[in-house]
């Protein structure tokens, strides 16, 4: 008879798998009383073993115990492989981690950080299960999943693959073809002349990337079931993101989703040596990542270096650990004056059902920006707002960015950010959005920011605007990217992933006279501004298609990078 749980055991009985040596100390004993399987020391070696790629793996049958803390979960393909048995020393030695020797050997690279806490355990709700969903339904909460997933790659993700195999993809992918689009033909305004002599205008290059932090992707495995998992590997991956940013050496990078363990240790020394000089603001509360500006010491001088965080203590819509960073840059120009650039790089948070905390962090780093990059006139230097705005092209949050205001009246947040065609919950953005206390105007300005002799006769207004049902801001900024390709007119891809291919990053900038993206905006550019010579063409499905999606073995993150070229003309009175 099978003795139930709860049965009370004999107080010399020695509960050990048969064939098994109950005097060996790699194999524990039962505790009924406590109510863990047995050789839990291996157990725990297995499961770390058993995410090379950071993909989790279905536990073996006598392993399925009842306590919370073996949860079991599904590989992301349909017909996983079975484990080793952890008590059969050939079963060990078969998968190769195992010599032909006394003792468990375990690769040092695959068992590189022993003192980790073990994963966390998983709720017994509907988000337990997410690695059991189907691509068709609807993401975990929290996770980084947008819209439905594009046909292609729920059909690669959908590939039955026999017990042990992978889909051996990686020998017939090609590499994803980008090339640069020239728009310097297309710029109307001539350097200026000044004392007969022409003063050489200044041109620079500006990346924007999210890199994918390794441990996002290991948290959200199912996003990437489509992908051959070497290619998850950090291993594999950092070589390629290095590589990657060599080769298109930018002269001022903003980089989302950078691990600061792997900023630490890997890229910010690997960048140093290459001549950049890297800023780092971590996410605040315990998130491991963060974002990243890092310029060409050769180029350009650090005048001022400004993080912000958006998590504010006792304001309940802004509770998240999401933040920006903001440096004021000096070109170097041994031959004139140059003004300064003002580069803000931010990751907004991705929930697109709170697009009401996505426009509070946005005008948090927008009253940031207008404070660092004011001049003594009142006017402002050229700016360059970079990064994962979690919103797609022509979405409300996009065009309060381009056009510098918002009416939000009746405004469901699930709009906000446009990630879901069909938004969940029609809960109406709040007049005001954020509250007073947060001391920053529906202007997206700090309210002790105005001049005290100006305050007086604004005071009334800002407290009327808090009644208003729109925000606004001061900065004139437009798109480096058109977000729809010239040849089929089909829209730009910026991120793609099994659930989702759509663009959410962007490289927004102070447009000058006669620049080509300005040409085509109502608003009148600014006096002071920058000049858009090319930029690296995005793509779109059809080519992602083709090289079976992001991550590659080429591309190493979910993200592409976005690159363009600037030009900065001197001021006529330098």
């Amino acid at each position: 008879m099978r003795r139930g749980r709860h049965m009370p055991r004999h107080a010399n009985a020695n509960y050990v798998r048969p064939g098994v040596s109950p005097n060996n100390p790699m194999f524990g004993r039962y505790r009924s009383t406590v109510g863990f399987p047995p050789a839990q020391s291996v157990y725990n070696h297995w499961r770390h073993w058993y995410q090379p790629g950071h993909l989790l793996w279905t536990q073996p049958p006598q392993l399925q115990h009842p306590s919370s803390s073996f949860r079991t979960v599904r590989h992301p393909f349909n017909r996983p492989p079975r484990p080793p048995d952890p008590y059969q020393w050939s079963s060990w030695r078969q998968t190769g981690v195992l010599p032909h020797t006394r003792g468990l050997h375990l690769s040092a690279g695959l068992m590189e950080s022993t003192d980790r806490p073990p994963p966390q355990k998983r709720r017994k709700s509907a988000e337990g299960d997410q690695f059991q969903r189907s691509p068709q339904h609807s993401p975990p909460k929290g996770s980084r999943s947008p819209k439905g997933s594009p046909e292609w790659l729920r059909n690669v993700a959908s590939i039955e693959v026999p017990p042990g195999k992978f889909p051996n993809r990686t020998a017939a992918i090609p590499e994803l073809k980008r090339h640069w689009e020239d728009l310097s033909h297309l710029c109307k305004a001539a350097p200026s002349v000044k004392r007969g002599k022409q003063k050489w205008p200044f041109d620079f290059s500006v990346m924007s990337y999210n890199i994918l932090s390794q441990d996002l992707l290991c948290d959200n495995t199912y996003l990437y079931r489509h992908c051959n998992p070497p290619v998850l590997d950090w291993r594999n991956r950092f070589p390629n993101i290095i590589k990657e940013l060599e080769q298109h050496s930018a002269d001022i990078m903003c980089l989302q989703e950078v691990q600061e363990d792997h900023y630490k240790q890997q890229i910010k020394p690997s960048l140093e040596s290459l001549g950049y000089h890297c800023e780092f603001k971590r996410r605040t509360g315990l998130k491991p990542d963060g974002c990243a500006v890092i310029f060409k010491r050769e180029r350009f001088s650090l005048v001022s270096c400004h993080p912000v965080e958006y998590f504010r203590r006792g304001v309940p819509l802004l509770d998240r650990d999401n933040v920006g960073l903001i440096v004021l840059l000096r070109p170097i120009d041994p031959h004139v004056s140059l003004s300064n650039v003002c580069v803000a790089n931010t990751h907004l948070l991705y929930n697109p059902r709170r697009g009401d905390i996505k426009l509070a962090q946005l005008a948090m780093l927008l009253a940031e920006i207008s404070r660092v990059s004011q001049l003594p006139d009142s006017s402002v230097c050229p700016v360059l707002l970079c990064g994962d705005f979690n919103s797609v092209p022509w979405s409300p949050l996009y065009r309060f960015i381009k056009d510098r205001r918002l009416d939000y009246d009746g405004m469901p947040i699930g709009k906000v950010s446009g990630q879901e065609e069909t938004p969940r919950g029609q809960r109406i953005l709040t007049v005001p959005i954020w509250p007073r206390s947060l001391g920053i105007s529906q202007q997206c300005q700090y309210e002790n920011q105005t001049r005290d002799s100006e305050l007086r006769d604004l005071e009334q207004t800002e407290r009327d605007s808090f009644t208003e049902a729109s925000i606004e801001h001061c900065l004139r900024l437009t798109s480096a990217y058109s977000h729809h390709l010239k040849e089929s007119g089909q829209p730009e891809i910026t991120t793609c992933h099994s659930r989702t291919a759509i663009t959410v990053d962007y490289i927004f900038y102070s447009a000058a006279l006669g620049d080509v993206m300005a040409q085509a905006e109502c608003s009148a550019p600014p006096e002071r501004g920058l000049q858009l010579l090319g930029r690296l063409a995005l793509v779109g499905e059809e080519e992602l298609q083709k090289v079976n999606g992001l991550p590659n073995q080429h591309n190493s993150s979910d993200h592409l990078p976005l690159l363009t070229r600037f030009r900065l003309h001197p001021q006529a009175d330098s």
